[in-house]
């Protein structure tokens, strides 16, 4: 059965393996597709600062193997947009516990994305009192965003980034994003959060390290 998993510094030692295959899709994405060679290192993992302790990671997994992987850092923390690509704001970068920045999305070869890591996303954002992703996309995916009932606001025009125009956003969300989210996905298999009791104790979780972030 399909599974989303939510990685977090409280369970990463049980996840050694899934998370170095995470790595490892990232490398393979990031750096052999997409030429980040910056991001080279030599045990074949793609790994940066932000992979820190703040950072939570998001695996789609089937039959043990990883297929789509996303990663979530809070903004009261420095992330990759205001670390990397500062310029892509033409205003005040959002700040707040309630408000996160997604980075580092792939998918694994022959895997088509259905929809359910999104939802996964979403549904664990509003046990965690999340109400804004931030991240950067290419123009042209406003249009699916808003049909997936996330709300977008851009925070700056498109630039040139490695040859691909993006460009800055900040994506609300409700139960109304969650609900469309879930119609979109097959009717057979549809898996959640494994498990959503984890998703609550980490809204806990959360709130406890964001505050000693934000002193």
């Amino acid at each position: 059965m399909s599974i989303i998993h939510i990685i977090t510094p409280e369970n990463e030692p049980k996840y050694s393996d899934e998370m170095g295959q995470a790595h490892r899709l990232r490398r393979h994405v990031f750096l052999e597709k997409k030429g980040w060679n910056g991001l080279a290192r030599p045990d074949g993992c793609e790994i940066d600062k932000f992979d820190k302790k703040h950072a939570v990671h998001m695996l789609y997994i089937e039959h043990s193997n990883v297929l789509e992987y996303l990663r979530v850092v809070p903004t009261t923390s420095p992330h990759l947009l205001s670390e990397v690509m500062p310029d892509l704001f033409e205003v005040e970068p959002p700040f707040g516990a309630h408000i996160w920045q997604i980075s580092c999305h792939c998918v694994a070869s022959g895997f088509r994305s259905d929809w359910r890591l999104a939802s996964s996303l979403v549904e664990w954002g509003l046990a965690c009192r999340i109400s804004s992703f931030i991240l950067a996309i290419e123009p042209i995916s406003l249009l699916p965003l808003i049909n997936l009932h996330f709300q977008p606001l851009p925070l700056g025009l498109p630039r040139e980034i490695d040859g691909q125009d993006v460009m800055a956003v900040m994506l609300g969300f409700d139960e109304r994003t969650l609900e469309r989210l879930r119609e979109m996905q097959p009717l057979a298999g549809v898996s959640r959060c494994h498990d959503l009791a984890h998703v609550q104790r980490l809204a806990v979780y959360d709130a406890s390290y964001l505050e000693l972030a934000q002193r």
